[in-house]
């Protein structure tokens, strides 16, 4: 049987009953508020009132972004799709072809939000708030409005700058994001679903968030003061009302904030700026490495105590790092004497950093230490992508075991797949879920080192295998088009 009370409390629930559940809750409710003490209830009252003061001076500085672009297709799909379609010409044959005519082109509109960072009517927002815009208008709080021009935009950072001409224009202050701590108070302003001046409070959720895949260089903060469509643009702040961010985009299953919003980190954006401002668009730096990050069976391999650093995979040649000395295999320790996290971080810092300027890397080499001065030049334009190789058979006994199918690299296999002859060892099959499958390596790369050894062709790939210091497990150095990298295969008892 079920207990008594259980259908006392269903009965609770009816519209009848509101009331007296009203009642008992306000009456819990404030003898439980009588019980706290006044220290605590003024504490209270002034963090609101500080929350409040923040949202009053930096909210007359926020703006509300529109957007009009013109496009002859409606969500990638154009007016003459449905002129085109087989079923009309079936009906009406080829007298239909006069109905057939240039599209009239489409006005689309966005929204979004930004903030004036100068008297002179500079606004920091987002690049996709404002990308492609044919007409940018900006509405501030005090319901001035103003038409927008461009002053430059950089895709690969999702920051845009933006300027409107006006007097007496309010200004938000830029602040550290560096000194960014999790957990701190945040505030987030702006214009969710056309809704401006909207206020969300949260907190610094986590930092330097990668690998999302919504930017090229991305090092967000992450809050869960709530950020919906439209704050795209809009500034976090800190409590002292410092814009520490940029909101810019969030994770939801359902279009809305589920608690989980990224931003990005002021500094980064101050230093696109400077160069949007001063050159209309942005010039990165460029070391020419490809790099990985240090695991426990890396750090085994290349005979280090701990997994930290970041590997050398490969050295372009004639590039900034090639001329200072690096090599493949060193392990990155530090830029300026300041530790680089991971690959993304030391990404971000050598892109920040001017063409010409001179940094200092501190390394692992063969197990010593030693510091190199590299000369950072300007990214190139293009970078070349990894291209995939498929190919034919040869086997060998630990790799075979591992899953991998081998190939000599035959001067016609290299001259197909754009290689020299005696670069590599190809590998033509990976069994699926195989060791081999499960550290990435597929079919079509190139083994160009086994046990940091150069191997030119099968045999000398077993010898190198055999030369290993741990028979179960070998350190591959894998080639995939233009790119490579380290692995280790092995077994792992």
């Amino acid at each position: 049987m079920k207990p008594k009370h259980t259908k006392h409390i269903f009965t609770l629930s009816g519209s009848g009953s509101m009331t007296a559940l009203a009642i008992c809750f306000f009456l819990l409710a404030g003898h439980a508020w009588a019980t706290i003490p006044e220290n605590d209830i003024a504490m209270l009252d002034r963090s609101a009132k500080a929350f409040t003061s923040v949202v009053r001076k930096a909210g007359p500085a926020v703006v509300y972004i529109s957007v009009e672009k013109t496009s002859k297709t409606f969500n990638g799909r154009s007016q003459l799709d449905m002129f085109n379609d087989p079923f009309f010409e079936h009906f009406f044959g080829k007298k239909f072809d006069r109905f057939r005519q240039e599209p009239s082109p489409f006005k689309q509109r966005g929204a979004g939000s930004g903030f004036i960072i100068s008297k002179s009517g500079l606004i920091l927002t987002n690049n996709h708030v404002v990308d492609d815009a044919s007409t940018i208008r900006v509405r501030l709080a005090d319901k001035r409005e103003f038409t927008a021009s461009v002053v430059g935009t950089d895709p690969q950072s999702d920051v845009a700058l933006i300027k409107i001409q006006g007097r007496n224009l309010p200004v938000l202050s830029l602040g550290d994001s560096n000194k960014l701590e999790v957990g701190e108070w945040v505030i987030a302003i702006g214009s969710p679903f056309e809704l401006s001046q909207s206020v969300t409070v949260g907190v610094v959720s986590a930092k330097g968030r990668s690998h999302i895949g919504i930017n090229d260089y991305e090092n967000f903060i992450q809050t869960d003061a709530a950020i919906n469509p439209g704050n795209s643009g809009g500034p976090l702040l800190n409590i002292y009302g410092k814009v520490i961010g940029i909101n810019t985009a969030i994770f939801s299953r359902n279009g809305g904030s589920m608690g989980i919003g990224f931003a990005i980190p002021i500094n980064m954006a101050k230093s696109v700026e400077r160069q949007l401002r001063s050159n209309g668009k942005v010039t990165r730096g460029w070391l020419g490495l490809a790099i990985q990050d240090m695991n426990e069976d890396l750090a085994q391999s290349f005979g280090v105590s701990k997994a930290e650093g970041i590997l050398v995979a490969e050295v372009t040649k004639g590039s900034p790092a090639a001329k200072a000395g690096i090599r493949t295999g060193d392990i990155l320790l530090s830029l300026n004497r300041q530790r680089v996290i991971d690959v993304t971080d030391l990404r971000n810092r050598i892109a920040m950093t001017t063409p010409g300027s001179t940094i200092t890397l501190r390394i692992v080499r063969e197990g010593r230490t030693k510091d190199i001065r590299v000369t950072i030049a300007e990214q190139p334009t293009r970078f070349k992508q990894a291209t995939r190789m498929r190919s034919r058979k040869h086997n060998s006994s630990f790799l075979e075991n591992m899953g991998l199918t081998l190939q000599e690299l035959t001067p016609e296999l290299a001259r197909k797949f754009g290689y020299r002859k005696g670069q590599g060892v190809l590998i033509t099959q990976v069994v699926p879920n195989s060791p081999a499958d499960s550290v990435g390596i597929r079919a079509g790369q190139l083994i160009e080192e086994v046990n940091r050894i150069k191997v030119h062709s099968v045999s000398d790939l077993k010898k190198a295998v055999k030369k290993g210091r741990n028979p179960n497990h070998i350190l591959l150095r894998i080639r995939a088009g233009e790119y490579s990298k380290y692995v280790v295969l092995g077994i792992k008892k």
